[in-house]
């Protein structure tokens, strides 16, 4: 499974897997818990595949800072918690993303995407690579 089914619903906590659409919104599964939750179109929701990371020359995607800390962590869960301190965190994240635009990139984006990470790394889900290449938006069917 791919980040293109991986979700972050605001609101909730953790990520979430699409399941299936349905003419009001989609049911959602937790990758904490495994509960099933039902998502109005309504709610702000974010598909990790579309996420990317300020730097000082452009913009990174999720994918791929995902696979820097995973090289970093040789595979693993990373060093630190999401919950460290703040300069922890940003001294962990310049090791990864050398050039991350530290205007732009608050230490609560930092905690998100270790705490990200890991969740995905607990679920086994660690292909981070970009197979829907040249792919356009997501569509919506009813």
């Amino acid at each position: 499974m791919g980040l293109e089914k991986i979700l972050s619903v605001a609101g909730k906590p953790g990520l979430y897997t699409l399941i299936t659409q349905t003419r009001t919104g989609f049911v959602a599964e937790s990758l904490l818990d495994g509960k099933r939750i039902t998502v109005s179109l309504r709610s702000s929701v974010s598909v990790l595949s579309e996420i990317a990371i300020y730097t000082l020359e452009e913009e990174v995607p999720l994918r791929e800072v995902f696979q820097k800390i995973q090289s970093k962590e040789n595979g693993g869960k990373t060093s630190i918690s999401h919950k460290d301190e703040k300069i922890k965190l940003e001294e962990y994240f310049f090791e990864v993303l050398p050039d991350y635009d530290e205007d732009r990139v608050y230490v609560s984006d930092i905690k998100k995407i270790i705490q990200w990470y890991n969740i995905l790394a607990d679920n086994k889900i660690t292909d981070f690579s970009d197979d829907k290449e040249g792919k356009g938006e997501v569509s919506e069917e009813e």
